[in-house]
C-alpha cells in the first residue's frame, strides 16, 4: 500500500505525461507535493521503486519508468509510448524515512576504492545499496567497493563493500578513505607524524605512503563491511 504522498507523485508524474509527454522537473515534483527539500523526492522515489511502481532505467541516466499504477488510477489510453520515463536528478543524498524499510536504509554507491595503489578518485553515485541500519551511523553514509589487497590482514578482501562514514576528520588508527593530492582516493588505516601522514596497508607486501599533510584529504571513516559468496 502507498501513502498519501507516494500516491500524489505517482499520480502527478501520470498526469503530467499524460497530458503533455513532459516529465515534470525535479522542482516541480517538488512543489506539487509541498515538500521542503529535495530530499523529500528522493525518498518518495526510491518507496515506489521499492513497492516495484517505478523502476530506474539503466540504458538512461537518472531516468524512471513506470511500471503500473495502483488500483484506483485511471490509465490513460492515449499516453505516448515514451511517457512513462521521467528524467530526475537522483544526487546522492541518503533516504532515511518512515517511507522506506525501518531496517534497513538506502545510501549511495559510488564507484570502487584502492585497497592498494591508489586509483581514481571517487565517482559520482550513480545507483543506491539497501544496507542495515545497524551498518551505518546517523551521519551521511557511502558505499564503495574495493578493488585490492593491502588490507586483507584486517578482512577486507577484493570484491568487498565497504560502507563509509562522510566527513573529514579522522584519528590514528581509523580505516579511512584518503583523497591524495585531489585526485586519487584510497582505503588505508591513517597514521598522525606531525607534518605528515601515513597511509599503511594491513598486508605485509604492501608498503606504507607517506605524504605531506596537506596532500590528504580525509573523505569519510571505515563503519562498516559487507561481502557477497557466489
Amino acid at each position: 500500500m502507498l501513502t498519501a504522498k507516494q500516491q500524489q507523485l505517482l499520480a502527478f508524474i501520470d498526469e503530467r505525461l499524460s497530458s503533455g509527454g513532459v516529465s515534470p522537473s525535479f522542482d516541480e515534483m517538488k512543489d506539487a507535493l509541498d515538500l521542503k527539500s529535495k530530499s523529500g523526492v528522493h525518498r518518495l522515489v526510491n518507496a515506489l521503486e521499492e513497492r516495484g511502481f517505478i523502476r530506474r532505467l539503466a540504458n538512461r541516466a537518472r531516468a524512471l519508468e513506470v511500471l503500473k499504477l495502483p488500483e484506483g488510477f485511471q490509465e490513460h489510453s492515449n499516453k505516448p509510448a515514451q511517457s512513462s520515463v521521467v528524467n530526475v536528478d537522483f544526487g546522492i543524498n541518503n533516504k532515511r524515512s518512515s517511507d522506506v524499510d525501518s531496517d534497513t536504509r538506502q545510501i549511495p554507491l559510488h564507484g570502487k576504492i584502492a585497497a592498494g595503489t591508489p586509483i581514481e578518485a571517487i565517482e559520482n553515485a550513480d545507483s543506491f545499496i539497501s544496507v542495515p541500519q545497524g551498518m551505518t551511523t546517523p551521519r551521511d553514509c557511502f558505499a564503495l567497493e574495493v578493488s585490492g589487497e593491502s588490507m586483507i590482514e584486517l578482512g577486507i578482501m577484493d570484491g568487498d563493500t565497504v560502507i563509509i562514514e562522510s566527513g573529514n576528520v579522522a584519528r590514528s588508527g581509523d580505516v579511512v578513505v584518503a583523497l591524495v593530492d585531489r585526485e586519487e582516493a584510497t582505503l588505508k588505516t591513517l597514521e598522525k607524524n606531525g607534518a605528515e601522514i601515513a597511509l599503511v596497508p594491513a598486508n605485509r607486501d604492501h608498503q606504507t605512503q607517506v605524504y605531506k599533510a596537506d596532500r590528504v584529504q580525509v573523505q569519510g571513516k571505515l563503519v562498516g563491511l559487507f561481502r557477497q559468496y557466489h
